[in-house]
Parts: C-alpha cells; structure tokens; sequence
C-alpha cells in the first residue's frame, strides 16, 4: 500500500515544516525592502478577470458573477493566469514603477516545482530596458537569496557574475542556427529549416514536430541543462515566435527583446521589453486566440481593454515575473515547493 502523507494540518506535518515557512515568510519582508528601495510601490491588481491571460498553452480556472437583488450583471470571469495585462493597465495611467505579488491559478499544472495554484513576483521599471532590468534582478536575486545556491544536485554561485547569452548563442554551443529557420519579416518560424540545422549538428529530430515544437523539445534536451549551474544565467533574445507581450530586437528582427534568468538548473523569471504597438499586439493576440482555440478548444477571447489602454500609450517599461515559490525553495534549500507552501499542494499533488 502506497505511503500516504499526512493531511497538512497535522501539527508534526506543519511543525516539521516551520522553517521553511519562516523563511519564505522573511522572504515576503526582503522582497517588498529591495524593490520599494529601488522606488517601487506595491499594488494589488483584481484576481477575478474577463480575460485572465493571453498565452496560448495555459489553461484557466472558469468562474461566473451571479448578480443578486438586482446588482449588476452576470458575467464569466477567470482567476488569473497572471497579473501582467492589470498591471500594464495601470502603468498607461502613469503609476511608474510598480511590484505586486500576485497570487495566480493554472489549471492542470502539478510538479514538484509547478502548482496550479501559486505566487507570482511581478515587477515593472518604468524607463528602463533588458540591460537594467537584468541589472537589478541579480541584485535582486544577490540580496535576498544565499551565496550558494542548489537544487537537484545542481549549485550556483550567487555571488559571481550572471553569464548574459542570447538564445542564438546557446544554441549555437550545440551547433544549431536558430535564428536562420525564423523570417525576419513574418516573424514566423520554419521547421523545416530548424530540423536539417539540428541534424546537421547531429542532435536527434523527431519527426512531425513544428517550428515550437521542436524549438522546445531542443531546449530542454540540448540548451537548458547547461544554463544556471556554476552561475547565474540570463538567456536574452529569445526567436521572434516566441516574442509574447515583447518588442522585437530592432538590429534584429528575428529576436525579440526577452530575457529568462536561471539559477541552479531553474528558470526562474521571464521578462519582456514591453510591447508598445497596439496594432502589432492585436494581430499577436488574434493569432493567440485562433490557435488557442485550435489546440484545446473555446476559452476567451482578445482582452479588448487592455488594447485599448495600449493604444492611449504604454510608456517605456521593462518587467519581469518570477516564480516566487521557486525563489522561495531556494532560500529555503528545500527540494520542492510543497515545502515553503503553508497548506501544500493539497488536494493537488503530483502522481
């Protein structure tokens, strides 16, 4: 008979996890000192949305206002994938740089380092592009984190300088030209081109996969395990498909201006030098949409309001969301984020 856990509320269950839970709740305190140091103000954005997030491979939790005695209409509402198009929202109407710890839901998604249920670290530098903002998050990261950092086996030094490589880079320490199988003025991807790169690299290709597909399956098999080991990585100008709510490289059509940070064989945070161009955001968002849509069915549509607040005018910004859980393991230097959640992944567990 299979070991069965003890409920979390237990109090040898939750005792035996105290530290930890000590130490992500001084993790909380840390956080909101370095970023309100930097001129931050913490906001809190709503969890209950129309249009809970625009990436194509996440899946909502649905919900529903029921209006009673008369008081305002019912509406289907999502908890929010994320909280990034609020928080854009609010930087159109000028707050400047902001932070929020947001929690957020994502359905289906159980690890022992992802739940679908969990805190996000969202900031935004009002002004600044990727070089600062990679700037501040090792600091970031410096401050509130240990020297020494692992996971899995795998250590960090937190106190060396974080290696800065583009994507077209790591894949070329395998052998691999990206950047050739992506049209600069489609910003599309072909699979083709992809597949004869790698095999000409003599790395394995299966077969029928797509541009994305394949991009990421040579990621996770050939790129990522070499990122965040002895030291920090940023892994910046990620192909242009993969561009999300990010401007395009203005060298270089082909790349867009993201960046994510590992630490310890995690990835950590992904960040964008925000898109600006409503137009350029719409047509990527009707594209989201239909092959969302394609891939798992009717969800949500095109959030409307935020188009419409990036068509007032987004300032110059650049921001990051980081996996605050994950931040929080660390600091802690337990395995998994069941240990630094106060009341676990229960019911949700991996298996």
């Amino acid at each position: 008979m299979p070991h069965q856990p003890l409920p979390p509320w237990r109090p040898e269950a939750l005792s035996a996890r105290l530290p930890a839970l000590r130490r992500r709740a001084a993790l909380v305190r840390e956080t909101r000192a370095f970023w309100e140091a930097r001129g931050c103000m913490e906001v809190e954005t709503p969890c209950l949305v129309p249009v809970p997030g625009m990436e194509v491979h996440l899946h909502g939790f649905a919900s529903r206002f029921e209006a009673h005695l008369g008081r305002g209409e019912g509406m289907d509402l999502w908890l929010r994938t994320s909280p990034e198009l609020a928080i854009k929202r609010l930087l159109v109407g000028g707050v400047g740089s902001v932070f929020e710890l947001a929690r957020v839901w994502r359905n289906g998604e159980v690890s022992p380092r992802h739940a679908p249920e969990f805190t996000m670290l969202e900031v935004y530098l009002a002004g600044e592009g990727l070089e600062g903002l990679m700037d501040a998050v090792e600091g970031y990261l410096r401050a509130v984190l240990p020297p020494i950092v692992a996971h899995a086996g795998v250590e960090t030094d937190l106190s060396l300088p974080f290696e800065r490589v583009t994507v077209a880079e790591a894949f070329a320490r395998v052998g691999v030209d990206v950047l050739a199988s992506v049209d600069a003025a489609t910003a599309e991807g072909n699979g083709a081109v992809l597949a004869a790169s790698a095999r000409a690299a003599g790395l394995a290709v299966p077969a029928g996969l797509g541009w994305e597909d394949l991009f990421f399956h040579l990621m996770l098999e050939h790129v990522e395990p070499h990122l965040g080991r002895r030291r920090g990585t940023f892994l910046t100008h990620w192909p242009a498909p993969q561009a999300a709510l990010a401007r395009r490289d203005p060298r270089d059509p082909r790349a867009a201006l993201r960046f994510e940070v590992f630490a310890a064989g995690l990835e950590l945070g992904n960040a964008f030098d925000e898109l600006r161009d409503p137009a350029e955001q719409r047509a990527r968002f009707i594209r989201d949409v239909a092959e969302r849509e394609a891939l798992h069915g009717p969800g949500w549509g095109v959030d409307e309001d935020f188009l419409a607040a990036l068509d007032h005018g987004l300032p110059a910004v650049s921001g990051i969301a980081m996996g605050f859980d994950r931040l929080a393991m660390l600091a802690a230097g337990v395995p998994d984020l069941e240990g630094v959640r106060w009341l676990g992944g229960w019911p949700f567990r991996d298996g």
